[in-house]
Parts: structure tokens; C-alpha cells; sequence
């Protein structure tokens, strides 16, 4: 009885670990493919759902399952492990190497999402055929199922992602799969026919996992190389995003979940647009918040302005920040902006903190990643504009990063019409940045600006009076209706669609 008692415990605990396992499977297979291909709404949507479905299809195929459930439940979780372990792996080559990557997720999603529907029926007969208590066994097993599930949907985000990475995660997540293989052919063995081939297969598959996972490294960087046209000279995973740095002689890149941040050849010119625009508006420049712009060369930009007393940064993530602040390959682009004794910084999501600051500011200058999901798509509402005015001084000025009028059309203008649905003055303006195509901004104020008043007394690489000009002039197949666009807010966010919508277009 002792015994029966401890396997009824392993089964239990059993229950408890795969459940998390599948959990982290479907975000996985969801923050790689938002990864990937964008559109995250999307891609979490058709993930949950398609994984759901082939769950459903697993559980109804278990009953077809009549005899040998103890080899067959081993048979599943070899699999799983397997299929789980190298799901990263698959769709990161896919992408590389497949024109037609998306389908590769999908059969991914069915395959693995199938068998993880085939666990918990099986192991509820298991345990019901041995234990004979069929209200006890259900309300025991989806306990246990349902526990799991929030074990492994907080260990993802808060641990799993931002401190072993895709490939490390996945390959740690397909060994636990496989231990539990091993630990029911060891502890259940007069249950189990096939007894020595199960062990086999689960210790060669146990061992092909954990050269996986000691290998990660060596294969996340051999696979960034391939996504990248340069050479990868860092790559780092932080809670919020996935930072690389590339490098090729002289040109020094940066991106934020595959997305290019900036190229040392000319990010002078978004730079200088994005702040001494707004800059030579203004006459105050004494307090400048920055909300976004963590790779400090904004701040490089407003400290060449001896006026200027206080920059207060803000930027979520922290990793971010201290690698611009710290690391020799950035420090030298921005030259050491961050580390100046104007500079505040605060680590915190930009809409919070506009929602508590008490502060004015003179300037403000918005410089977060383009709105490509839906935790950036907030900061682009009118409800994230309306605190911006709050925080901005009566004869102050503020700039927003706005995708590009050429390449993302409805975007740029969707973000100029929420601007003024707050009761902003706002006066669009663009750039040509080669690394990134053409560039827009918007420049916003609470009273009306003379265009020509914009002054620029301090030294630039691209700006003069005549490039200041025609920034301000937009070609006719950068314009569009008004009409046939809509603001964007937090109740219905319109500008992913947008976005989304040009990235297709594009690619």
C-alpha cells in the first residue's frame, strides 16, 4: 500500500510538470514567432488557438488508446521532449533557409499541441485503473494540470526567457519531457512491454537535449549570424527584448527584436532631426525628458546645449541601458552621454511614469521602438498624448518618433491625427536616413509655432537652414487622407493594423 501511495504521488507530480512544460511550449512557439515575423497579436492568436484545437484532437485520438497506456504515455512525452526541444531551433532555421516559415510554425504548433492533448487523458486512465476512484482521480489530475500551467506561464517571462534565451529554454524544457520518460520507465517498469527500447531512444534523445542546451550559445550566435547581414558581436536577451549588435569595419548596428534601432554610419541624421528640431523651437531647454532613446545618443545630442540643466531618461528596461551606458562599441557613439551628471535615469514603462511625474518640461522627446505590438501600441494612443501634454511646459515643445510617411503611410499619419485629436499644434517633418529609408517625426506644441524661428546654434553633421526647410515638405506619394485613416486608441488600437499592414507590403 506504501507503494501504491508513493506512484499515485509521482503520477501526480507528473501531472504538475508537463502541464508547465506544454504552457511553455505555446509561448515559446509564440514569442519566436512574434520574433520573427511580427505582429504578436497575431501570432500569440493563431498560436493559443491552433494549439488549443490540436489539444482538443489529441484528447478525442486518446481514446482509440485501449492497452499499453504506460508505453504509450512514454512514447509521448519522448516525443513532445523531441518536438518541444528543438522548436526554437526549427523556426528560427525555417526562417533563415524557408521561404514559407509560417507554415512551418503551424505544423509545428499541431504536432506538438496534439501531443501534449494525448498526456493528461492517458494519465488519468493510468491512475484510475489503479486507484478506482474516478471523482478523486479528476479533481486531483486537473488540479495538478491547472497549477502547472500557472507555474510555467510565470517561469517563461520572468526567468525561462530573459535568462537562458529561446534556444536554451526550449532545449532545458524538452529534457524535462524526456526525464519524465525516464523516471516512468525506471519507477513503473513491470507497466512497460517495450521496456529496453524506451530506454534507448529516451537516453539518446535526453542526451541529444542536453548538448543542446550546453551548446545554445554556440548555436544562437551561428543562427544570428545567418539573420544578420553582418557580423553578430553581441547578442542578449533581457526581459523585454532581444538585443543585437552587429558590426562590419566601421558600422556599428543595433537592434531590438530584429528591428534596426540605429547604424553608426548615419544615425546622426535621425538623431539630429529627432532632437534639435524641437530643440531650435523652443527657447527654455532647462528640463528635457526623453522617454525611450536608451542607447543615450539622443542625450549625446542635447548635451552639446550648455542651457540645458536636467535630462530625464526613461526606459523600461534596464539591461538596455546599462549596455549603452557601459559597453566601449556604444559608449564611444554616444560618448558617454549616459554617464553625464545631467542625466537621470529611470527605469520604468514611459505611460506609468507619465501618470505619476508631477514635473513639467520644456522638451520632450519620444523615441520608443516603432508600435509593432501591443504593449508599444499604448504608447502611441491619444490617452499616452494626452499625458504628454500634461507633463509638457505651457511654452514647450515635443517630438515623436513616427515610423516612416514613405514605407508605413497610414502609420505616420494615424500617429499625426491622434497628436491633434489632444488639442496638440502639430507640424509632421522627415528625414532621410539610408540605413533605415525615409524617416518621420512629429513636432507638437500647445501654442503655434513659426517654422521659420527654428534656429540650430550648435555644431551638426547633417542640419543646416536649407535641409531644415524641406524637411517640412512632404512629396505627394507621402501624403494621404486624413479621412480614410483613424486616431489611435487604447479601446481600439488601429496603428499595429497599420503598421502591420506596411511590413507586409514591404517585405
Amino acid at each position: 500500500m506504501e507503494n501504491y501511495k508513493f506512484n499515485y504521488k509521482l503520477l501526480m507530480l507528473t501531472t504538475l510538470i508537463i502541464s508547465g512544460c506544454s504552457i511553455v511550449y505555446e509561448l515559446l512557439i509564440s514569442a519566436v514567432g512574434s520574433y520573427l515575423l511580427g505582429d504578436s497579436i497575431k501570432q500569440f492568436s493563431i498560436t493559443i488557438g491552433l494549439y488549443m484545437c490540436a489539444m482538443g484532437v489529441g484528447s478525442h485520438i486518446s481514446k482509440y488508446v485501449k492497452k499499453n497506456l504506460f508505453d504509450f504515455f512514454v512514447f509521448v512525452e519522448i516525443a513532445v521532449g523531441i518536438l518541444g526541444g528543438i522548436s526554437s531551433l526549427v523556426l528560427f532555421l525555417s526562417n533563415v533557409y524557408i521561404a514559407s516559415s509560417e507554415f512551418i510554425m503551424y505544423i509545428q504548433i499541431v504536432l506538438i499541441g496534439t501531443l501534449v492533448g494525448l498526456e493528461i487523458p492517458i494519465l488519468t486512465r493510468i491512475i484510475e485503473e489503479n486507484c478506482d476512484n474516478l471523482r478523486v482521480t479528476l479533481s486531483n489530475v486537473f488540479s495538478f494540470d491547472y497549477i502547472g500551467g500557472l507555474i510555467g506561464s510565470l517561469a517563461f517571462p520572468l526567468f525561462l526567457l530573459p535568462t537562458l534565451g529561446y534556444f536554451a529554454t526550449s532545449f532545458l524544457v524538452g529534457t524535462i519531457n524526456i526525464v519524465i520518460a525516464i523516471v516512468i520507465i525506471h519507477n513503473y517498469k513491470s507497466y512497460i512491454k517495450n521496456i529496453e527500447v524506451f530506454k534507448i531512444v529516451s537516453y539518446i534523445a535526453l542526451a541529444f537535449m542536453f548538448l543542446g542546451a550546453l551548446f545554445s550559445e554556440n548555436i544562437s550566435r551561428s543562427i544570428e549570424n545567418s539573420l544578420y547581414r553582418d557580423r553578430v558581436v553581441l547578442s542578449n536577451q533581457t526581459q523585454y527584448q532581444k538585443i543585437v549588435m552587429t558590426k562590419h569595419k566601421d558600422d556599428l548596428r543595433l537592434y531590438l527584436n530584429g528591428n534596426i534601432q540605429f547604424s553608426s554610419k548615419d544615425e546622426y541624421r535621425y538623431h539630429e532631426a529627432l532632437v534639435h528640431i524641437p530643440m531650435g523651437a523652443v527657447k527654455n531647454h532647462e528640463n528635457v525628458l526623453i522617454l525611450g532613446g536608451g542607447d543615450g545618443l539622443a542625450v549625446r545630442e542635447l548635451l552639446k546645449y550648455d542651457d540645458v540643466k536636467n535630462i530625464t531618461l526613461v526606459d523600461i528596461d534596464k539591461d538596455m541601458v546599462d549596455l549603452c551606458r557601459t559597453n566601449p562599441l556604444v559608449t564611444e557613439i554616444n560618448k558617454n552621454s549616459l554617464s553625464s551628471e545631467k542625466v537621470k535615469l529611470v527605469y520604468e514603462d514611459a505611460f506609468e511614469f507619465l501618470e505619476n511625474t508631477k514635473d513639467v518640461y520644456d522638451v520632450i522627446i519620444v523615441d520608443l521602438p516603432d508600435p509593432n505590438n501591443d504593449s508599444l501600441n499604448k504608447l502611441y494612443t491619444n490617452i499616452f498624448y494626452r499625458l504628454c501634454k500634461n507633463a509638457l511646459a505651457q511654452d514647450g515643445v515635443m517630438t515623436v518618433q513616427s515610423t516612416s510617411p514613405y514605407y508605413a503611410k497610414k502609420a505616420f499619419w494615424s500617429i499625426n491625427k491622434t497628436l491633434k485629436s489632444e488639442g496638440f499644434n502639430v507640424y509632421p517633418y522627415h528625414v532621410q536616413v539610408p540605413s533605415f529609408g525615409e524617416w518621420g517625426f512629429n513636432l507638437c506644441s500647445k501654442q503655434d509655432l513659426n517654422l521659420e524661428n527654428i534656429k540650430i546654434n550648435i555644431s551638426t553633421k547633417y542640419l543646416n537652414k536649407d535641409s531644415i526647410e524641406s524637411m517640412f515638405n512632404f512629396a505627394q506619394d507621402e501624403i494621404i487622407d486624413s479621412s480614410s485613416i483613424d486616431t489611435n486608441t487604447l479601446s481600439h488600437p488601429r496603428l499595429i493594423n497599420y503598421y502591420e499592414e506596411s511590413v507586409k507590403n514591404w517585405n
